[in-house]
C-alpha cells in the first residue's frame, strides 16, 4: 500500500504552534509517517529540541512512524556535531540531507532526503551500497525520470518517495537573505524568519509573486500539487507520497490525498477540494511534466 508521509516543517514556527500542529497530526491526520527535525537553519533547532520527545511519543502512540531529518547544509562546528549526534542514533529512523550526515552515518541503515540529489539510477545504486533503505527524490524531477528511479529503487529493495504537495525547495545558500532583507546579518538575525510562517514572498518589479524565502532556503511561490498524478506515481512504483507542511489546514490536505489514494474521490473532485484549502496560493505541477516548475499543466487532470 502506498504510504502518505508528512515532511519536516521547513519554517521557524513558534514552539506553541509546532506542538499544536503535531497534536492535530497525531489525532486527526491520515498520514502513515512523519518526519521531524530542523532541516534549514541550525540556529532554530534549540527552539524545538525540548518538545521533540513528547511529540515523538504522541505521534507513535497514534500509530505514526517517526523519522528524524538532518540539516540540509552543514558548515559550522555545531552543525557537524548535531549531524554526528543524529547519525549516532539507532531509533527513530533518520533521514540524511547532507553528505556530512552520510559520512557520519557510515554503513548503518538510513533514509536519503530530497536535498541529496538522487537524480538517477546510478546514484541510487551507490546510495544503496552505503546502506540507504529509502530515497526521497528531488522535487524538480519529471515523470519519466521518476519512473526510472522508482524502478531502480524497487529492484534494490528501497522505498522511493516523491513530494506531492507543498512548496518546492529550489536552493539553499550559505547566506541568509531573509535576515539581509531586514537589514540584519545571519549571525544577528534575531530570528526574523518567524514573522513569515509560510515563507517571505518575493515579487517581480511588475509586482507579480515569484518566489518565497525561508532563511537560507529559496522556495517556489506556488504549492506543488501532484494530486491528479498520484495514480501514475503509484503505477510507476513510488511507495511514499510526501506532503510538506504549509500555512494551510494540513489535516484537511492529508484527508484529500488519502481519499484519492483510497479511491473515495475522483481526481477532479479531490483537486477542487485541495484548491479550496490553499486560498490564494497557486498550485503547480510543471516540473513533473518537464516544463517550468511554476506552471500548472491542466491536461494532468485526465491522468
Amino acid at each position: 500500500m502506498t504510504r502518505l508521509t508528512l515532511g519536516p516543517i521547513a519554517y521557524h514556527w513558534s514552539a506553541e504552534r509546532r506542538r499544536d500542529f503535531y497534536a492535530r497530526i497525531a489525532d486527526e491526520a491520515p498520514v502513515d509517517e512523519v518526519y521531524l527535525g530542523e532541516v534549514i537553519c541550525s540556529k532554530r533547532a534549540p527552539f524545538q529540541e525540548a518538545d521533540l520527545p513528547e511529540i515523538i511519543d504522541r505521534l507513535e502512540r497514534a500509530g505514526k512512524k517517526v523519522i528524524l531529518s538532518s540539516l540540509a547544509e552543514v558548515m559550522l562546528k555545531r552543525e557537524r556535531k548535531a549531524t554526528e549526534d543524529l547519525a549516532a542514533m539507532e531509533t527513530p529512523e533518520i533521514e540524511i540531507n547532507n553528505a556530512a550526515g552520510l559520512f557520519a552515518r557510515g554503513q548503518r541503515p538510513h533514509r536519503i532526503g530530497p536535498f541529496m540529489n538522487a537524480y538517477n539510477e546510478a546514484t541510487i545504486a551507490w546510495m544503496a551500497g552505503q546502506s540507504a533503505t529509502h530515497i526521497c527524490l528531488p522535487a524538480e524531477m519529471p515523470a519519466p525520470a521518476i519512473a526510472v528511479a522508482a524502478r531502480a529503487a524497487r529492484d534494490l529493495g528501497l522505498g522511493v518517495e516523491v513530494q506531492v504537495f507543498g512548496r518546492a525547495s529550489l536552493a539553499v545558500s550559505a547566506r541568509c537573505y531573509h535576515a539581509r532583507a531586514h537589514g540584519r546579518t545571519k549571525d544577528n538575525c534575531q530570528f526574523v524568519c518567524e514573522a513569515d510562517p509560510d515563507g517571505m514572498p518575493l515579487r517581480t518589479r511588475d509586482d507579480r509573486p515569484i518566489l518565497r524565502v525561508n532563511g537560507i532556503q529559496t522556495q517556489s511561490e506556488s504549492y506543488v500539487d501532484l494530486l491528479p498524478e498520484t495514480a501514475r506515481l503509484v503505477a510507476d512504483g513510488v511507495t511514499h507520497l510526501r506532503l510538506m507542511p504549509q500555512a494551510a489546514d494540513m489535516v484537511a490536505v492529508a484527508r484529500v490525498f488519502r481519499d484519492r489514494l483510497d479511491g473515495k474521490a475522483s481526481a477532479d473532485d479531490a483537486d477542487a477540494r485541495l484548491a479550496g484549502l490553499v486560498g490564494q496560493v497557486g498550485l503547480s505541477n510543471g516540473f513533473y511534466h518537464g516544463a517550468a516548475g511554476y506552471r500548472r499543466i491542466a491536461a494532468a487532470t485526465a491522468v
